[in-house]
């Protein structure tokens, strides 16, 4: 049996957040769902996976939290759980931006449906920005799309500041996996007096689910925050893995390179290890292999949990 996988956010006013950890946690326990919820004053964001009547109980609880009750969700299936271990945590934010006075809740861009999307972007005067980390633009983006090339959300502002003279007068279009990052950057760019912004509505998500292949303007896959890595039109899984020492992406061809150990280097951070590390990372290893053998699940052995949409 197939697993369910919901990735769902919803912008809205939690006056005390902590105190709906508990329920949800002990809910999806319950429910054998894992994954990571985040949750914070400015609302509730994260990826889950379980069986389909998990699901719609996780999901019924948190269309009864406080302006919840239209969250975004998007669906698809992975064969194997994709989650290791459930989280739900309490944070500043819901998706880290870092900037003052950004509430998505009070003004974002216009929405732009995935039919429409590829007239958009195809326009001379629109300017695409994949609002990506440079990690997850490497397995695949839009035609023509513009790479910030940052590390993490956080360095979308800084990376405008640099760059707005550029695109002065044009259109901004932004895309990222599920909508998120857009809302709050939209809000960051209409604060700085962008008067033109455009997202993508529900993301490369909802347009790799509801633009037919032979139409698409994706090239490529898209990283997803799971053990599936990534995913490719109609959501299908997509072919790669993740470096267990970098937790970069990489196809299963790049296990034969040279460069590859597993647990401990691939081609993309060979360099940056010298002996000392490459020794524990053998040993951290080595551990996983000890656990493996025995049934039983060991903190290193998970592909995904140290990359986020930060």
């Amino acid at each position: 049996m197939s697993y369910v996988v919901a990735a769902l956010y919803q912008f809205t006013a939690f006056a005390e957040p902590d105190r709906l950890r508990a329920p949800l946690l002990d809910l999806c326990r319950a429910q054998q769902v894992k994954g990571t919820l985040l949750l914070a004053r400015e609302g509730i964001n994260g990826t889950i996976a379980g069986h389909r009547h998990g699901i719609d109980r996780v999901l019924s609880h948190i269309r009864g939290l406080p302006g919840c009750e239209r969250i975004e969700v998007k669906e698809s299936t992975a064969q194997d759980m994709p989650f290791l271990r459930l989280k739900v945590r309490l944070k500043a934010e819901i998706v880290t931006l870092g900037q003052p006075n950004v509430d998505p809740r009070t003004s974002v861009g216009t929405y732009v449906k995935p039919e429409v999307w590829n007239q958009v972007i195809a326009r001379d005067d629109v300017v695409v920005i994949d609002t990506r980390n440079d990690y997850e633009v490497a397995l695949g983006s839009f035609d023509n799309a513009v790479n910030p090339r940052t590390d993490s959300f956080r360095g979308f502002p800084e990376w405008w500041r640099q760059n707005a003279d550029k695109y002065r007068g044009k259109t901004v279009a932004m895309f990222c996996t599920g909508g998120i990052r857009c809302e709050k950057a939209s809000n960051w760019l209409l604060g700085q007096g962008v008067e033109d912004v455009l997202h993508l509505e529900g993301g490369i998500l909802r347009y790799l689910e509801t633009v037919p292949q032979d139409q698409s303007r994706w090239n490529g896959e898209c990283f997803v925050f799971d053990n599936r890595v990534s995913v490719g039109h109609g959501l299908a899984e997509g072919p790669h893995v993740l470096c267990h020492a970098c937790r970069r992406p990489i196809l299963p061809e790049d296990r034969l390179r040279p460069e590859f150990e597993q647990g401990v280097t691939c081609h993309q951070c060979f360099a940056e290890r010298d002996a000392d590390a490459r020794m524990r990372y053998r040993e951290r290893q080595r551990q996983v292999d000890l656990a493996r053998t025995r049934g039983e699940a060991h903190l290193g052995d998970a592909a995904v949990g140290k990359r986020n949409a930060k």
